[in-house]
């Protein structure tokens, strides 16, 4: 199966390790310890990520340390910005409706 960057973070812990390792390079056991997730669901999480090249594993003696790799972000980070301004101008214009509501009801 081809995987890319959007299967990496389309999962919420996936993203929530995503946050952990930009950090920090982290063992896959330091990893791990941070959810309420078993272990082998874990190591599949960290498999997906490492298939996606958003994160690089390195042995260390007997650690093998998890390491992310931001630049594999950057598709998706483009792709999610030109939505951006589309949706800060929605947002925006929602907020004038509310605030003409609020002042019209408001008045005596």
């Amino acid at each position: 199966m081809r995987r890319d960057i959007f299967q990496a973070i389309a999962d919420p812990v996936r993203r929530d390790i995503i946050e952990l390792l930009a950090e920090n390079a982290l063992t896959v056991n330091a990893v791990a310890e941070q959810f309420d997730v078993s272990r082998p669901a874990i190591s599949k999480h960290l498999k997906i990520l490492k298939e996606c090249n958003v994160i690089d594993i390195k042995q260390k003696g007997r650690e093998r340390y998890c390491i992310i790799q931001p630049k594999t972000l950057i598709p998706a980070f483009v792709w999610m910005e030109q939505y951006r301004e589309l949706w800060e101008n929605k947002l925006d214009s929602f907020e004038k409706y509310l605030n003409k509501l609020q002042t019209e009801k408001s008045k005596p």
